[in-house]
């Protein structure tokens, strides 16, 4: 019960990664919040996981909703202990695309400002709605998501490294400005992990992911809840400003 009677906002929670840390964080006594615009899902989750569970349907790209979001929160529990900024997109293409000495693509404005809104942005909105209510409350824990892609890069997804390679920044420039309020900010930077969505790639780009890690194997959604957790947890009460890779070693191969 490391998380007991702790209120932890979950963003994009209703799946993948998101819900695994839900479910987690539930077992370990806290009070689940979760955001997630799937309310089909988020409803089902929160159904599934008992009464000290809540969903509520919020875009972190709107401000106004995200605020109002927190407020409500905050008016019902009293505070805010944990936010995990888990919520995030991705909308691949290459930088620019030639072939045969001619442009044949690039990737659109669209959608890297579509990436950059939800994983960059979102963390920006959720984390300054949170921490006026933890300074006043003595403190806090904020997580928020990068990836091995925010550490080296990856071929085809420039808007989505580049929001990840900014939450690195935002999460130790946080960590300087909010540490006298006894608010630990941290990232984790996940590997390839076994979400719905990697599932339904073909079964030998799941074999190559494999083959580049180290352990030889894809990570498991639960495998970065029990990160989260941790990060969450009192027994992390002096790891502030830091990116734990959760990977699987395959940033050692870079």
């Amino acid at each position: 019960m490391r998380l007991e009677d702790k209120v932890c906002i979950i963003t994009g929670g209703a799946a993948g990664i998101g819900k695994a840390t839900a479910e987690k964080f539930y077992a370990e006594g806290a009070k689940v919040i979760i955001c997630d615009l799937n309310q089909e899902a988020g409803e089902a989750l929160v159904a599934e996981l008992g009464e000290n569970a809540r969903y509520y349907q919020v875009n972190v790209t709107n401000r106004k909703e995200v605020q109002t979001f927190v407020d409500a929160v905050v008016a019902e529990f009293g505070r805010v202990d944990v936010l995990i900024n888990n919520a995030g997109i991705t909308k691949d293409g290459q930088f620019v695309k030639f072939k045969e000495g001619e442009m044949v693509g690039e990737m659109s404005e669209e959608a890297f400002d579509a990436v950059v809104a939800v994983n960059l942005k979102g963390v920006f909105n959720c984390t300054q709605a949170v921490t006026p209510y933890m300074i006043k409350q003595g403190g806090g824990s904020i997580v928020s998501a990068s990836s091995v892609v925010g550490l080296y890069g990856n071929f085809g997804q420039t808007n989505y490294a580049a929001t990840k390679f900014g939450v690195i920044g935002m999460t130790k420039t946080w960590a300087r400005e909010l540490g006298k309020y006894q608010i630990r900010v941290n990232a984790v930077a996940p590997g390839f992990i076994l979400t719905e969505m990697v599932l339904k790639m073909p079964e030998h780009v799941l074999a190559g992911m494999a083959a580049n890690a180290p352990l030889k194997r894809l990570g498991k959604p639960e495998e970065i809840a029990n990160v989260y957790c941790w990060l969450s947890s009192d027994e992390a009460s002096y790891i502030h400003g830091a990116v734990i890779s959760v990977d699987g070693g395959i940033v050692l191969g870079t």
